[in-house]
C-alpha cells in the first residue's frame, strides 16, 4: 500500500503568498480562511474597540485587529482576531509582522476556524507563551478567558449572555457582554 506524504509548508512558503491572501500556516499546512461573516466582524470590532480604548487611555501598548501575521514557529503563522502587545514588548514587531507570542490573543470562533482555535492553535498559544487567551463563542454569547500559568492555560472566566469579563493581565479592564453581543 502506498501512503502519500504531504510536504509540510514553512514560513518561506507562507511569505510567497500574495499580501492579503486568506491563509494561515497551521502545523505546516496552508489553511484557507473564507471571509468572516458580518456578525463575526461586528463582535471583533466591538471587543477590539473596548480593548483599544482601555489600552490607549492607559498607554499600555498596542491593540491590533485581524488580519495581522503572528509568527510562532517555522510552521505556525496565525492571524488572530485581536492581539495585544504590552509597551515593553513592541520590539517583537519586525518588518510589520509580530514575531513571537502576543500578550493577549482573542479568537472569535467561526465555522471555518473554530476547530483550530480550540485545539492546535490554542496549544501553540499556550506553549509559545501567550499570557491570556480569550475565546468568543458568538452563537452561545459566551466569552472564556484563560491565563497562562507555568506554560499551561487555566480558565479564569466563563461568562454567558450577561455579566462582565475581566482581564487579569490588564488590571482594571472589564467588558460587559451586553456591549459585545
Amino acid at each position: 500500500m502506498l501512503t502519500e506524504t504531504i510536504e509540510k509548508k514553512t514560513v518561506s512558503d507562507y511569505e510567497e503568498l500574495p499580501e492579503g491572501a486568506p491563509y494561515q500556516l497551521i502545523n505546516g499546512e496552508l489553511v484557507m480562511n473564507p471571509a468572516p461573516h458580518f456578525f463575526h466582524q461586528q463582535l471583533v470590532m466591538r471587543l477590539a474597540n473596548k480593548f483599544f480604548m482601555f489600552v490607549e487611555k492607559n498607554s499600555l501598548g498596542e491593540i491590533v485587529a485581524s488580519p495581522v501575521d503572528v509568527y510562532l514557529s517555522e510552521m505556525e503563522v496565525y492571524q488572530p482576531d485581536i492581539v495585544y502587545l504590552a509597551k515593553e514588548r513592541l520590539g517583537i514587531i519586525v518588518d510589520g509582522r509580530i514575531k513571537g507570542a502576543p500578550d493577549i490573543v482573542v479568537e472569535v470562533l467561526s465555522p471555518s476556524t473554530g476547530y483550530y482555535d480550540l485545539s492546535h492553535k490554542k496549544n501553540m498559544y499556550e506553549s509559545s507563551g501567550v499570557k491570556e487567551y480569550w475565546i468568543v463563542y458568538p452563537q452561545e454569547e459566551i466569552i472564556e478567558v484563560f491565563e497562562n500559568v507555568s506554560g499551561e492555560f487555566q480558565q479564569i472566566a466563563r461568562v454567558k449572555r450577561q455579566g462582565n469579563v475581566t482581564s487579569k493581565l490588564l488590571q482594571g479592564f472589564s467588558v460587559s457582554l451586553s456591549d459585545i453581543f
